[in-house]
Parts: C-alpha cells; structure tokens; sequence
C-alpha cells in the first residue's frame, strides 16, 4: 500500500474545468496531475488536481487571475 502525503487539492464542478486547468498548469510548467476525487471529498465531475504542498504561490488567486474554476481547493492527507 502506498504512503499518504500531504497534497493541495482542488476539485471541479466539470470535466472541462478539470482539463482547462490541466492544459494551463502543463503549459506554464506548474506541478501537479489529474487524479479522481480522493474518497474524503466529495465533488461534481470526480476529477480533482494534485499537487504538492510545497508549490510556492497562491493557487487560488493564480487561478482566478486566468480564469479558471474550481469546487474546492485545500490540503488533504491522501
């Protein structure tokens, strides 16, 4: 079984939100992949982003300021 780390998490209400901010993390070279929902959170389109916790920089204001959406954004253990 595989160990559980700390993550940012960020959830979406859609699948082509999940993908549109797939698209600009893959071109601006920010970390992190697509994973389904972890079970602890609930979600829409049960794709969420992953990344780690040591990402410098406010993702969701990064976010917001290429408008892009999201459900939720926190650290989870999974």
């Amino acid at each position: 079984m595989r160990k559980k780390e700390q993550k940012i998490v960020i959830t979406f209400r859609t699948t082509a939100e999940a993908i549109a901010l797939e698209a600009q993390c893959q071109k601006e070279g920010i970390p992190g992949r697509l994973i389904p929902v972890p079970r602890q959170i609930s979600s829409g389109c049960g794709l969420s982003w992953s990344m780690p916790v040591e990402w410098e920089g406010d993702m969701g204001q990064w976010m917001k300021e290429r408008g892009l959406c999201f459900d939720k954004l926190g650290e989870y253990l999974i």
